[in-house]
């Protein structure tokens, strides 16, 4: 059966379509939605079905896949990960929401198939209304990977009707949000002694 095509707009989401998505999402469904940088695809953080799924379509390791965590704004963090630098709390917070992912230490409730051998994981708080509303809505981090064009020199698809022909077959849903962009999130690590650069994407870190 073939995806869902849904649209849901930035400057205001339609909350009955955004139930409709959430509804997908627990019931353990996989979603591919806008972010502030590359579309992504995910699951609800409790759909370890689903996780595995996502890793397995990306040829990454079901047990150690290369994906992170959304949160809908920083009350969500201390559920999942372990902060206990406070400079790294307010990196964390002068530069969210927006298009950078921190890699931090993740805690106990996060399911064991996705915290790798140093128990970090990738966390996210976009500046994109869209996949606020839906994690807001749901009430539980989103899981997310970025999606990959086949093509080597496109490396991401911002075309959400190649998107959805892509996916239709794999995904429940995929979200209409028109044009994404074309360069991915900045990546810091944040579990050393300073915080450091491991990607220079989209985002400018405020230091």
């Amino acid at each position: 059966m073939a995806a869902q095509l849904i649209k849901l707009y930035e400057d205001n989401p339609n909350l009955r379509h955004v139930r409709q998505v959430v509804k997908a999402l627990e019931e353990g469904g996989i979603v591919v939605f806008p972010t502030d940088s590359v579309y992504a695809v995910g699951c609800d953080i409790r759909a370890n079905r689903a996780i595995e799924m996502i890793a397995r379509h990306k040829g990454t390791d079901p047990s150690n896949p290369d994906m992170s965590l959304m949160f809908h704004d920083l009350s969500q963090l201390s559920d999942y990960t372990i902060i206990r630098n406070n400079n790294i709390f307010k990196l964390i917070k002068r530069n969210t929401p927006g298009p950078f992912t921190f890699i931090v230490q993740a805690n106990n409730q996060i399911p064991k198939m996705f915290r790798n051998r140093k128990k970090t994981v990738g966390i996210r708080i976009p500046g994109n209304q869209v996949v606020i509303s839906l994690i807001q809505d749901l009430g539980f981090p989103l899981i997310s990977a970025s999606v990959h064009d086949q093509d080597e020199i496109i490396e991401y698809t911002t075309d959400p009707e190649l998107i959805y022909e892509k996916y239709r077959d794999f995904a429940d849903v995929v979200i209409d949000a028109g044009y994404g962009k074309n360069e991915p999130s900045t990546v810091v690590d944040c579990t050393g002694d300073e915080p450091e650069i491991i990607r220079q994407g989209i985002g400018e870190v405020e230091w």
